[in-house]
């Protein structure tokens, strides 16, 4: 897993080794529903072997709000990152939560690594991880299409 890949559990776990204030999009009552790799590997494997026809969604039905997933960073890194909010942009989805019922009937399949056990793997790769192999993302640009949305539409305009 990239360190800088834009992602929010990466994001938030650099952030929080560094002792960076945690930045989060809204007001982190958006949800999100995280699946470890190996369960989702299984899942995506136990697939290729069943002969239903149709689409299955794999991953882990249990949602957690991004400020839940921001304060678990800080109390399992120890840090002293603080929480920052900024605005929601327009098109961040409010939840993300999979329906995996075909999973468990046809496949036998529901994750098993919660999110606790999942980030303390994952803050343990990246507190080994070498930095130094991986370049620090420029200026921070990912919510630049929303904002400039907002700004315009805040903006009055005249047709002659």
């Amino acid at each position: 897993m990239h360190p800088y890949d834009g992602r929010v559990v990466s994001n938030f776990i650099i952030q929080a080794l560094n002792n960076q204030d945690i930045t989060i999009y809204g007001d982190g009552s958006q949800t999100r529903s995280f699946c470890f790799v190996s369960d989702l590997i299984d899942g995506l494997v136990k697939t290729f072997f069943e002969l239903f026809i149709g689409p299955i969604n794999v991953g882990n039905p249990y949602e957690f709000t991004i400020k839940q997933l921001a304060e678990l960073c800080v109390e399992l890194t120890g840090s002293k990152s603080q929480i920052t909010f900024k605005p929601l942009p327009n098109d961040d989805p409010k939840q993300r939560r999979p329906d995996i019922s075909k999973a468990r009937e046809y496949l036998k399949w529901e994750p098993s690594i919660q999110l606790r056990e999942g980030l303390q793997m994952t803050i343990e790769y990246f507190k080994n991880l070498d930095m130094r192999r991986y370049k620090k993302p420029t200026s921070h640009t990912a919510h630049m299409n929303s904002e400039r949305e907002r700004a315009i539409s805040t903006t009055p305009t005249s047709f002659q």
